[in-house]
């Protein structure tokens, strides 16, 4: 969606070798695999739809509530002073002119969350196993220290928002992930000065818990002035990141941002064992192991190296000969995926990791390069595959050792759209993710809903591919071109944190780019 709390989408960014076993996942005979009915997600009369975006997934939960943004056709009143064109996206994203909210897909239903009270925009970051929607909303101000739009975090519970707060004295906050017992995390505002402002806030910025209607301060790594919580586990513990002084490193631009993992009171610092001053985090599950990706020596955007923590031990999980990797999930039986490139760091692959060996998930039909976004606990891995400069598109499912199969084939061909991206799947085996409307580009989230025993309601499976043959086959994937990406669906995410992009300056969420 067209961005006015601007986030580009992620561009795929993968790390480097390692002494552990790689092999090619075999391109042999194909499994059966499910036929699918089709969700598209309309809006609240605006143009679009949709979901994605750069924290961590899932937007669907296991009991099958899909989660997103869409657009009202109530005009914005702050465009355009707030929302120009993203200078990081050649050709756009345009200016967003609408305000959208929350939406919530359940039971056949598509709900408007809404936003907190006045004429504001919302959306959803993250989706709980149990179906509580974190994420953050327009308050109606403007930011004194900033002369921005205010955002403060939300949790949306049964239909209702709640307006988690900030800090004393902070003016703003933001919601990245919740739990099954309803703890969120993510980051607030204080009231001290921070001179040099690392996230744009005027003041510092603190990682966060909230639960049972209070807040509580995480603090931060040594004398480090910020952090914030990416991911938190229903044990309670939480996963995030923090500076871990004010010194400024001339490569980067910041100071050294260590990950850490805090268990009720005790944060433990994360370093990066490959000397590099930046180790991002992604996610956290509930066995405590925790995933993410750590520069190399001399912090040369976008070199580096997906890891997988457990327990105090940092396991780094290598790239197939490259330089750039990274790790964004990893499952209750701990798998791990993410995406790592060979030598000369043009193809990047989707990887499945696993008690020591990593796999190449390979990529749809003749396309260079994938990535993987989200998998569930059976092992199946969603994403998007395409051309290696990006200049085209489409979304994946990988299964039983693959290989792996493009969305598109597995719904009906008059269907109206094009599934570009699957952003996250669910124990159930549903996908949610992007498409875009034909023929006039629109944008709108979608779901897949197995046809299988597991699910009732079959209706709308009638249509769907009909053979193991059908599913195999591949056509063209979308030329992405720059009029087309102008209203992605992930910028729907970025619509609520448009400033926020640069306000988390570390590599592994939003535009964080070195100077």
């Amino acid at each position: 969606m067209k961005s006015k709390f601007s986030m580009c989408i992620t561009a795929i960014t993968l790390f480097a070798a390692l002494a552990i076993p790689v092999r090619l996942v075999a391109q042999g005979k194909d499994h059966n695999h499910n036929r699918y009915k089709l969700v598209v997600v309309g809006t609240f009369g605006g143009p679009d739809s949709g979901v994605g975006g750069d924290t961590p997934p899932p937007w669907l939960s296991d009991q099958g509530t899909f989660a997103g943004c869409a657009d009202t056709l109530t005009p914005d009143p702050n465009y355009p002073n707030f929302n120009p064109n993203n200078p990081n996206v050649p050709g756009g994203p345009l200016p967003d002119t609408f305000i959208f909210h929350t939406f919530q897909w359940k039971n056949g239903i598509l709900t408007d969350l809404g936003a907190l009270p006045g004429t504001n925009d919302s959306c959803a970051t993250h989706v709980s196993g149990n179906g509580l929607i974190a994420g953050a909303s327009g308050n109606g101000s403007i930011d004194p220290l900033t002369g921005w739009p205010e955002i403060d975090a939300v949790l949306w519970q049964d239909g209702q928002i709640s307006n988690l707060g900030t800090l004393p004295g902070g003016n703003e906050s933001f919601a990245i992930g919740v739990n099954n017992h309803g703890q969120v995390v993510g980051t607030s505002a204080n009231s001290i000065p921070d001179p040099l402002s690392f996230f744009g806030f005027g003041t510092q910025t603190r990682a966060v818990l909230w639960q049972n209607g209070t807040m509580k301060d995480l603090g931060t790594l040594g004398t480090g002035p910020d952090a914030f919580a990416v991911s938190v586990n229903d044990r309670g513990q939480v996963f995030g990141f923090s500076y871990i002084n004010s010194i400024v490193n001339p490569t980067t631009g910041i100071p050294t941002g260590d990950a850490f993992f805090w268990d009720h009171g005790t944060m433990e610092d994360i370093a990066d064992p490959l000397g590099g001053t930046i180790v991002s985090p992604f996610y956290l599950n509930n066995h405590g192991q925790a995933v993410g990706y750590m520069d190399l020596q001399g912090d040369i955007f976008p070199q580096g190296h997906p890891y997988l923590w457990e327990k105090g031990v940092l396991t780094d999980l290598g790239t197939f000969g490259g330089n750039v990797g990274k790790a964004v999930r990893v499952n209750e039986v701990g798998q791990v995926i993410g995406s790592a490139t060979y030598p000369g760091d043009l193809i990047t692959r989707s990887f499945l990791w696993q008690n020591g060996v990593k796999s190449d998930l390979g990529a749809v039909g003749s396309d260079g390069c994938s990535e993987a976004n989200d998998l569930n606990s059976r092992g199946q891995v969603v994403g998007f595959s395409g051309a290696c400069d990006g200049s085209t598109a489409r979304a994946f499912l990988w299964e039983k050792g693959g290989p792996m199969i493009d969305l598109n084939a597995v719904i009906p061909p008059n269907s109206g759209i094009y599934l570009y991206e699957a952003t996250s799947i669910n124990d159930r085996g549903e996908i949610g993710g992007d498409g875009f409307l034909f023929p006039n580009g629109g944008n709108r989230a979608f779901l897949l809903i197995p046809c299988d025993q597991g699910h009732a309601d079959t209706e709308g499976c009638e249509g769907n591919a009909e053979s193991e043959a059908a599913v195999t086959q591949t056509g063209p994937a979308l030329v992405m071109h720059p009029t087309m990406s102008s209203p992605s669906p992930s910028e729907r995410v970025a619509a609520i944190r448009a400033r926020l992009a640069h306000r988390y300056p570390y590599r592994g969420f939003g535009t964080y780019q070195p100077k």
